[in-house]
C-alpha cells in the first residue's frame, strides 16, 4: 500500500522530549543534546499576515545560530508560525538557545516541551511509534513493538503540566494543531460531561471537524457506573478500553494449596512460603503505616496507586505484596511495575485470599513468577474503569462509540519507575492502563484509514471504524464486562475495533457540518448556544432533526419511544458493482425491520 506521510496531532498530558542524533559536521556542535524550543520574535518590518513564507522564513533565519543560517541548511525549522504567534519551533542545543536569546528581536523562548510524566510519550508511541525489536517491561511482554501507524508524522503539543490541564492550554494546543494543518487529533484527556456549548473540547473539535480533521477522545476512567462519560459529541470518536489476551503471570500460592493467577510486570525472583499478613484497623485495610512486617508478604487492598502502596510496604521491610482487587474491578488485573515482588489478583480471587487469612492461625503464601503468557485468557473484556453511557449531553447518541486495547498496554516511556529504575535498559517501555491508552490505538487506525482514503471526511472514517467493529471475543462468545456478564452497548458502543476491516468498510454513513447543526437545533439549544459551537448566527432557521435522525452509524432510543422510523443514507466506498443484504440480530423484546432488504450499486 502506498501510504502517504501524514501529519497527526496528538494532544497529551505531556509532550515527547525530543533528542535527535543528526550530524552537521559543525565544530563544537553536540548533536546528541538537541532540544525543541518555541521562539517568539518581533515581526519583521512591514509585516502582514499575507507576507510570503519565503520572506518570513528569511527573517526567522536571522535569529538562528551560525550553523543554521545558511539557506542550504535542510529543515532548519520544525515549524514556522505567523497566524497564532510570530515565531518558530526549532531543535537547538542549550548553548545555541543562549545565543538565540541574546538577540534583541527575541521576545521569549514556551521552555523545552519535555514530558515530565511519561503519559505523552506512552500515548504518542502507541499511535505512531516506529518498529522496535526487544520491547518489554523488565523482560515481560517481550517482542517487536510498533505504533498503529508507524509511518505517520507526529506533531505533539504540550497542553498539561504538573499543575494540571488548563482549558486555556488545551484550547491553545488545538488551535495550533488546526493552524498547522494536521489530519488527526488524539486527546487522551477530558472532563465531566456538560452541554456542548459549555464544553471547550467539544466546541474546538467542531472547528477541527469543519476543517476535515478527525478527532479521537478518551471516554474517561470513571466506570463501571452508568452515565460517566467524557467527550460525548457526535462529531468525535469516543473511545472506551478493553483487555488483551496477554498476561504477565504472578502466581499466588496459599498455605492451604490454593493457587491464583495474578499479574506483575516486575518479576525479579520467586518468594518461598512466607508469613502472610493482612493489616486491618476497624475492619479497614491499613497498609500505609505498617509495623512488624519485615520478611513477610503483605496483602493490601488496591484502593490507590499500586506504586504508592508498594513503596510503603517496601519501606516497612516486607518481602512481598499481594494487591487485592476491589469489587468494582471484577476480573480485571493490572501488571504495573513495582518496587518489590508483587502479584495483583482479581476480586473473586482476592475474596478467597481474605477468607483464608481470616480463617487461618498462621497464614502463609508464596509468589511464583511465570513470565508472559498469550491466548490463555478471554479477551477482549471491557475494563471496569472504562466510562459508560448513556450520554448525558445527548442520550440519543450511543456512546462510547468503540472500544480498543487499554489494559496493560506496553509503550514507550522516557524514564522508569520501580526497583530497577536506575538501570538504563529498563527505561525504554512501561505498562499502563486507561482509556488514555485505548484512544491512541484508535487515532492511529484513523491515520491508516486517512492515508488510504485521503478524501474521506472525519465522519466517514468514524463510520468505517464503527461499522466494521466486532462484538465477539477470542472464544467466539459475546464480549463480556469486568464481571463476566455480557457487556451492554453503553459499555462497548459499536464493539471492538478491527483495524484491517476498517480500511475497507464497503458502506459508510457520512455526516456534513449542516446536518450536525440541524442536530444541535433539534437538541433545543438557543441560537446563541449554537453560535458558540458552530460560529454561525441564526443557525436554526434551517431544518431541525432529532438525535435518531442524525446519519450516525448507530441508533440509540428509549424503550418508551414505542415505534420509531429512522432514515439512513449510505455511500458505497467498496467495489463499484456490489450488493449488500440485511441481517438483523436484536433482543427478543425489540422488533426491527429494514427496508429495502438489499442494496445494489454500480459505482
Amino acid at each position: 500500500m502506498d501510504m502517504q506521510t501524514l501529519l497527526l496531532s496528538f494532544l497529551f498530558v505531556s509532550i515527547l522530549h525530543v533528542h535527535t542524533t543528526s550530524s552537521t559536521g559543525t565544530e563544537n556542535f553536540d548533536a546528541s543534546r538537541l532540544d525543541t524550543y518555541i521562539v517568539r520574535v518581533r515581526p519583521p518590518p512591514n509585516f502582514s499576515v499575507d507576507m510570503s513564507n519565503i520572506k518570513l522564513e528569511k527573517w526567522y533565519r536571522s535569529f538562528l545560530p551560525p550553523r543554521m543560517t545558511s539557506s542550504n541548511t535542510c529543515q532548519a525549522f520544525i515549524y514556522t508560525y505567523k497566524t497564532t504567534i510570530c515565531g518558530f519551533a526549532v531543535n537547538i542545543t542549550e548553548a545555541e538557545k543562549d545565543y538565540v536569546m541574546k538577540n534583541n528581536g527575541v521576545l521569549k523562548k514556551s521552555a523545552p516541551p519535555t514530558d515530565d510524566s511519561g503519559h505523552g510519550t506512552h500515548t504518542a508511541s502507541t499511535a505512531a511509534g516506529g518498529f522496535v525489536d526487544g520491547a518489554s517491561v523488565f523482560g515481560n511482554g517481550n517482542g517487536t513493538a510498533a505504533g498503529m501507524a508507524p509511518r505517520a508524522h507526529l506533531a505533539i503539543y504540550k497542553v498539561c503540566s504538573d499543575k494540571g490541564c488548563h482549558v486555556s492550554d488545551i484550547l491553545a494546543g488545538m488551535e495550533a494543531a488546526i493552524a498547522d494543518g494536521v489530519d488527526i487529533m488524539s486527546m487522551s484527556l477530558g472532563g465531566p460531561a456538560k452541554p456542548f456549548y459549555n464544553d471547550i473540547i467539544a466546541t474546538a473539535s467542531f472547528s477541527a471537524m469543519r476543517k476535515g480533521i478527525f478527532v479521537g477522545l478518551a471516554a474517561g476512567n470513571s466506570g463501571p457506573s452508568s452515565s460517566t462519560l467524557s467527550n460525548e459529541a457526535p462529531w468525535v470518536l469516543t473511545v472506551g478500553a478493553s483487555t488483551i489476551d496477554r498476561q504477565m503471570e504472578a502466581l499466588v500460592k496459599l498455605g492451604d494449596g490454593d493457587l491464583f493467577v495474578g499479574e506483575s510486570a516486575y518479576q525479579p525472583h520467586n518468594l518461598d512460603p512466607l508469613e502472610l499478613v493482612y493489616p486491618q484497623t476497624s475492619g479497614q485495610n491499613y497498609c500505609f503505616f505498617l509495623k512488624d512486617v519485615a520478611g513477610k508478604i503483605v496483602a493490601c487492598e488496591h484502593t490507590t496507586s499500586s506504586d504508592i502502596i508498594g513503596r510503603f510496604v517496601k519501606d516497612a521491610g516486607a518481602s512481598g505484596l499481594i494487591l487485592l482487587g476491589q469489587e468494582d474491578s471484577g476480573h480485571i488485573t493490572f501488571a504495573d511495575p513495582n518496587v518489590l515482588p508483587v502479584s495483583y489478583v482479581d476480586f473473586p480471587d482476592a475474596t478467597v485470599i481474605r477468607q483464608y487469612i481470616n480463617s487461618s492461625n498462621s497464614p502463609t503464601a508464596s509468589i511464583i513468577f511465570n513470565g508472559t503468557s498469550l491466548g490463555k485468557t478471554q479477551a477482549p473484556v471491557v475494563a471496569f474503569f472504562s466510562s459508560r453511557g448513556p450520554s448525558t449531553a445527548s442520550p440519543g447518541i450511543l456512546k462510547p462509540d468503540i472500544i480498543g486495547p487499554g489494559v496493560n498496554v506496553i509503550a514507550a516511556w522516557p524514564f522508569m519507575e520501580g526497583q530497577d529504575a536506575n538501570n538504563d535498559k529498563h527505561r525504554t517501555f512501561n505498562c499502563l492502563s486507561g482509556t488514555s491508552m485505548s484512544t491512541p490505538h484508535l487515532s492511529g487506525i484513523a491515520a491508516l484509514i486517512k492515508g488510504t482514503h485521503p478524501d474521506w471526511s472525519s465522519a466517514a472514517i468514524k463510520s468505517a471504524i464503527m461499522t466494521t467493529a466486532y462484538v465477539v471475543d477470542n472464544q467466539k462468545k459475546a464480549i463480556l464486562d469486568e464481571r463476566y456478564n455480557i457487556a451492554g452497548h453503553f459499555a462497548v458502543g459499536a464493539g471492538h475495533v478491527s483495524p484491517s476491516e476498517a480500511i475497507d468498510p464497503g458502506l459508510i454513513y457520512d455526516i456534513d457540518e449542516a446536518q450536525y447543526i440541524s442536530y444541535l437545533c433539534g437538541l433545543g439549544y438557543t441560537d446563541v448556544q449554537i453560535e458558540i459551537i458552530a460560529n454561525q448566527k441564526d443557525a436554526c432557521k434551517g431544518s431541525k432533526i432529532t438525535e435518531a435522525e442524525l446519519n450516525y452509524p448507530s441508533v440509540a432510543v428509549r424503550a418508551s419511544a414505542g415505534k420509531l422510523v429512522v432514515n439512513r443514507t449510505v455511500t458505497n466506498v467498496g467495489e463499484a458493482n456490489s450488493s449488500y443484504t440485511v441481517e438483523i440480530d436484536m433482543p427478543r423484546e425489540v422488533k426491527t425491520s429494514v427496508s429495502p432488504t438489499k442494496l445494489e450499486f454500480t459505482r
